[in-house]
């Protein structure tokens, strides 16, 4: 009697967490699949603009979250799946993106955001105790947590850049600098009644949805105030102080020595 034939091969089976072309897993291919992006669609215009900015689709991605934020105040799953479709890049790459820089908020943010610098020497100088007041005006909130009224978020700064005008906080990135206990009580008073104090330095208040439209780079909206919502003084007497001085005094600074340009 001759053998039996042998059965065909299997087709080779890809392991689940193989990669394919599309840069990404079948079950990311599919969650991505499943989640509606719907809320978005009015903004896929913006989205392709965006994408003409840059020779990579993928460095469109920090502008890009700004603009899912402008629509819904955070970065939520589906606005990581909007900016995976529009980059044709994986959930994951979006996400690592999105929980790494602290402008990226992965939870609904209130009207405004308030943030409280709390580093070295603002800490010294009184800004535990404003950021304190703030959150207990607020209603007894801490870091990143938001209003019951839906006022305000408010946050925990690392650094916000201004140690010559410390303490600082800023509400959405404007600045309000040399504050005290009492002054900021007065902004975050003023902001639960609805309105919105000027900064000491910056454009004038809006809010912080309209706030990431401008950070996307679209100053076109007259929702957010056209050029007109990113005009305004930026520099304080105190940070130019040197430099009046110097000019003032003939001072300049020592000429590099030939040669010694490049370094070694």
């Amino acid at each position: 009697m001759s053998p039996a034939p042998l059965p065909p091969e299997a087709p080779p089976v890809e392991p689940a967490h193989a990669i394919d072309e599309a840069g990404g897993t079948p079950a990311q291919h599919a969650e991505l699949a499943a989640v509606d992006t719907a809320v978005f669609d009015g903004v896929r215009e913006r989205a392709a603009a965006i994408l003409l900015r840059y020779p990579e689709p993928r460095s469109a991605l920090l502008p890009l979250l700004h603009l899912v934020q402008h629509v819904e105040g955070y970065v939520s799953r589906a606005g990581i799946a909007f900016c995976a479709e529009i980059l044709e890049i994986t959930t994951a790459e979006v996400s690592a993106v999105a929980t790494f820089y602290t402008m990226y908020k992965r939870e609904p943010t209130g009207r405004h955001l308030v943030s409280v610098c709390t580093n070295t020497l603002c800490a010294a100088l009184g800004g535990d105790d404003i950021y304190r007041a703030v959150g207990e005006r607020f209603g007894g909130i801490g870091h990143e947590q938001t209003s019951a009224d839906g006022t305000a978020t408010i946050e925990h700064a690392e650094c916000l850049a201004a140690c010559d005008l410390a303490p600082v906080l800023t509400v959405d990135y404007e600045f309000f600098d040399n504050q005290t206990v009492e002054s900021a009580v007065e902004i975050v008073e003023a902001l639960k009644r609805g309105e919105k104090p000027h900064p000491t330095r910056g454009a004038p208040l809006t809010d912080f949805r309209s706030v990431e439209l401008l950070l996307a780079g679209f100053f076109d909206d007259p929702a957010v105030g056209g050029l007109d919502a990113v005009s305004g003084p930026s520099a304080a007497d105190e940070s130019l102080r040197g430099a009046r001085l110097a000019e003032e005094r003939g001072w300049t600074a020592p000429a590099v020595p030939d040669g010694t340009q490049g370094g070694n």
